[in-house]
């Protein structure tokens, strides 16, 4: 069963850092690009955030999280993680991680993050 499987979310204030991580499982992680997205609050579109590539030889960011937000993997243990620096309010949203096997999108259940005074 192909599953995966978000932790780290939580509160935070301007300025602090989150790292969040996605466990994948039931199939070969090392050979697939892994993708984390976000959707704000009210109604908002599921936007990118970002994503690595298979080996992690490329990491690519929407402008808006660039030099802030890392994305790392680990194949030994099948986990993509998402390193956040330099929080912002509107940073606020729950984050998914995602994978694709050819025209299909595999979603995590999303981990919320908020960032707030």
């Amino acid at each position: 069963q192909v599953q995966l499987v978000e932790s780290g979310g939580g509160s935070v204030q301007p300025g602090g850092s989150l790292r969040l991580s996605c466990a994948a499982s039931g199939f070969t992680f090392s050979q697939f690009d892994m993708s984390w997205y976000r959707q704000a609050p009210g109604g908002k579109e599921r936007e990118f955030v970002g994503y690595i590539s298979k080996g992690g030889v490329r990491t690519q960011y929407t402008d808006s999280v660039s030099g802030r937000f890392t994305i790392s993997r680990d194949d030994v243990k099948n986990t993509v993680n998402l390193q956040m620096n330099s929080l912002k309010p509107e940073d606020t949203a729950v984050y998914y991680c995602k994978t694709r096997f050819g025209f299909s999108s595999i979603w995590g259940q999303g981990t919320q993050v908020t960032v707030s005074s």
